[in-house]
């Protein structure tokens, strides 16, 4: 029985590739030092898999940015502004797409389906011309084979890439990247013939989308795309990936019946209805790469029940033919459960991240060969029997709290128009508002501080005496620039998602469990292990604190109950609106305590809002419905006075501005810039929407610093959709990541840009 793996973590186990990149882009290391860095990871995790007895090992799933943005360059698919004139794609170009440079804005970043993963968007159009420009898939593919290690090359499929793209500025919207597909399947072909050539015996194409609802064009291009490389592809075993959802019946039928295809591959954790599609109607002859071991969770697979189920599937496909395989790629869980030292030995013993999901995987296909290891599955079942009894697990308190608000409203009792006048009574405001998302960078010496305080190397007072000097610092800062209405930096938090979940209970949190988020960007989610509530305040002090700094109204930053449990490993054990809920009541608590501080402003963040949505349409009514009504549970008791910001990232929002309207809240802050300001077209098109909004007027991922005039511009494309009193002016996104020297400047043209046009829309009266 063979196993296998869709894809691995690229980071590793200590951030290695982070730090190389990060040290690359400051120009404190070379080129060779990071590809050597890259390349020892490669090897590593190469060595691993094969040690373990995993079969099918995957190679060209290690990127420097995305998968995507990879295909771009394999493609040499580069818009024409980064002056590429083609030969193999540097690094020069690569990381001006992704990230921009001094004169350039980066390309379009967005999630990677549900996932807090993103990928960068590809930009085409009628004129875009293809050419093999990057050989990495073949050179990763060399690279393991000079180790004595057979891999399966990875390719995103043609199809999934041209379906993720989008028309280039310029390129009426009506373009559909998918006419294109001629065009790139030469590429492809000779990216195969090179495989091929050297040694390839399986090839991996991932179609993601393939989980989408397709209509029928879709479907068809998927039968000419394969159609069209099956000449290219004969004498290699091709192995078509699917993950993240069920696929429809339709889908089903249409991948089964692709031409030279050898073998489908599918997520059988989230796809319960495509395990009843394989069991009536799976194609004889063909290998079915059952994805039983969850790649997007940290929980330890229940090997019994996978066994059931493997065992079921063995009886229709063949022992042979049957592959035991991860879910999805590994790259969206952690490492190593091996380097966590925070962790107690029980909730560890439910875990398992990436390197023990490789022994999970190789474990089951042993035991379906008839090579079971007693040992191993006894402790499993063990560590099963203790997840479900344990009492650390179950708050009945809580549970019944959070079962009582179902089929409730919880909504503020007056409308927002009217809480405007009433807060605008109380905090008297400009026009044109100016304010930031929450975060200023955070330092090298600020991290360090709340390390060694972590590690009870420094005291508490010392802790607060240079958060304290931190905040008003960043207060002073923002009272220079002029800015409106201030936050206090968040100097006390490494990760949002983290800080909020420290003080939660029902949490637990990892050491070195990073996952890759976009880039170099590591996130730590933390793992919701049972019911969550609230013990005592986390963010009044610090707040109250900041506000006693300035006269100004200083914002209360908060982390939306959505967005804490879709940037966590979440238990799944129970639905996840019942978490979610769970999580509400606790914010709900902390929104109050901060009001009767004499905080005025509360931004809530639910900037994971629109990535949670489920992938088939059927199911989004149901989770916008929970999500919603879970951020209005936070803010429904508050007075008219009290002004409730939200803020969303990196999203298509468009097909949710009508729940978006609906969470109610007084001000949003919204990602615009860099999806060349999709969100305005809603408004173009009669979207009616009364309450505060700033879109986002320049992108914080990029090192570049807009001018005012560019922000200026920004934002009187805002004014022609959007009520002058209602429009606030903002970055993106917070502003952890960048530093001062990139931050001062492009917060005083904000600033500028905003003066500027207060003064032409008084001169226009």
């Amino acid at each position: 029985m063979a196993s296998h793996i869709v894809g691995y973590p690229r980071m590793g186990p200590k951030r290695e590739l982070k730090f190389a990149l990060e040290s690359f882009w400051d120009g404190k290391s070379s080129a060779d030092d990071l590809q050597k860095v890259a390349s020892n990871l490669r090897s590593s995790i190469w060595k691993q898999m094969s040690e373990a007895g995993i079969k099918y090992i995957p190679s060209n799933t290690f990127s420097y940015y995305d998968q995507v943005l990879d295909t771009t360059a394999m493609l040499g698919a580069v818009p024409a502004r980064y002056g590429w004139n083609g030969g193999e794609i540097g690094f020069d170009t690569f990381f001006s797409m992704a990230r921009g440079n001094a004169t350039l804005p980066a390309m379009e970043m967005t999630k990677w389906f549900d996932t807090n993963y993103h990928f960068i968007v590809p930009e085409l159009g009628p004129d875009t011309s293809f050419s093999y420009s990057s050989h990495k898939a073949v050179s990763e593919y060399k690279e393991a084979k000079e180790l004595g290690i057979d891999t399966v090359p990875v390719l995103v499929g043609p199809v999934s890439y041209l379906l993720l793209s989008k028309p280039a500025k310029g390129v009426e919207k009506s373009f559909s990247p998918l006419s294109l597909l001629e065009n790139v399947l030469p590429v492809y072909k000779e990216v195969i013939s090179e495989l091929k050539a050297a040694g390839a015996t399986w090839i991996q194409f991932d179609e993601p989308t393939l989980i989408k609802d397709l209509d029928s064009e879709q479907l068809d291009a998927f039968t000419k795309a394969y159609a069209g490389l099956e000449s290219s592809c004969a004498g290699l075993n091709v192995l078509i990936e699917t993950y993240f959802a069920d696929v429809t019946p339709e889908v089903f039928k249409t991948l089964t019946s692709l031409k030279g295809v050898t073998a489908y591959g599918f997520d059988l954790n989230r796809g319960a209805k495509t395990l009843d599609l394989i069991k009536s109607d799976f194609p004889a002859d063909k290998y079915l790469f059952a994805g039983i071991v969850d790649g997007r969770n940290i929980w330890a697979n229940n090997l019994a029940s996978s066994m059931t189920t493997l065992s079921s599937l063995e009886s229709i496909v063949g022992k042979d033919k049957l592959v035991v395989s991860t879910s999805c790629s590994l790259l969206h869980t952690a490492v190593d459960l091996i380097n966590e030292t925070k962790l107690d030995s029980e909730i560890k013993s439910w875990l398992a991240f990436a390197s023990q999901k490789i022994v999970e995987v190789n474990a089951l296909a042993k035991a379906l060969a008839g090579q079971k290891d007693e040992a191993f599955f006894s402790a499993n079942a063990a560590a099963q029997a203790s997840r479900k009894s344990s009492p650390r697990v179950n708050n009945p308190e809580v549970q019944q709290a959070a079962s009582a608000l179902r089929g409730s409203d919880h909504r503020r009792s007056t409308d927002v128009s009217s809480r405007l006048d009433a807060q605008q009574k109380k905090l008297n405001l400009p026009i044109l508002p100016t304010t930031t998302i929450g975060s200023f960078p955070q330092t090298v010496e600020l991290r360090r501080t709340r390390r060694e305080y972590k590690a009870k190397k420094i005291s508490e007072e010392a802790y607060i005496s240079a958060m304290k000097e931190e905040i008003s610092k960043v207060v002073k800062l923002q009272e220079e620039l002029d800015i409106d209405v201030l936050v206090h930096g968040e100097p006390e938090r490494n990760d949002m998602v983290e800080y909020f979940g420290e003080q939660l209970s029902g949490f637990a949190f990892s050491a070195n469990g990073w996952v890759q988020s976009y880039g170099s960007r590591c996130v730590k989610p933390p793992i919701i292990y049972g019911d969550v509530s609230r013990p005592k305040a986390m963010t009044v002090f610090w707040s109250s604190m900041a506000q006693s700094m300035t006269a100004r109204p200083m914002k209360g930053m908060l982390t939306g109950p959505v967005t804490i449990l879709n940037w966590s490993f979440v238990r799944d054990d129970q639905p996840r609106f019942e978490t979610c809920y769970q999580i509400a009541l606790s914010i709900k608590k902390e929104v109050e305590d901060l009001e009767a501080a004499g905080i005025n402003v509360i931004q809530i963040d639910e900037a994971a809002l629109r990535e949670g949505c489920p992938l088939r349409k059927s199911e989004v009514a149901f989770y916008l419905e929970w999500a919603v009504h879970s951020f209005r549970i936070t803010n429904c008791g508050v007075k008219d006075t009290t002004q409730i910001h939200t803020h969303m990232c990196y999203s298509n929002f468009n097909d949710i501005i009508h729940s978006i309207i609906n969470m109610d809240a007084d001000v949003i802050t919204i990602e615009n810039s860099r999806s060349d300001e999709k969100l305005l077209s809603v408004f173009r098109e009669g979207v009616k929407y009364g309450a505060g909004i700033g879109p986002g007027v320049y992108d914080i991922h990029s090192p570049r610093i807009p001018t005012t005039e560019e922000i200026a511009d920004r934002i009187n494309k805002m004014l022609a959709v959007l009520e002058t009193n209602i429009l606030w002016v903002n970055p993106d996104c917070g502003l952890k990541t960048r530093k001062y020297s990139e931050v001062k400047p492009a917060l005083t043209n904000v600033v500028a840009a905003a003066k500027k046009l207060r003064t032409e829309l008084a001169s226009a009266k």
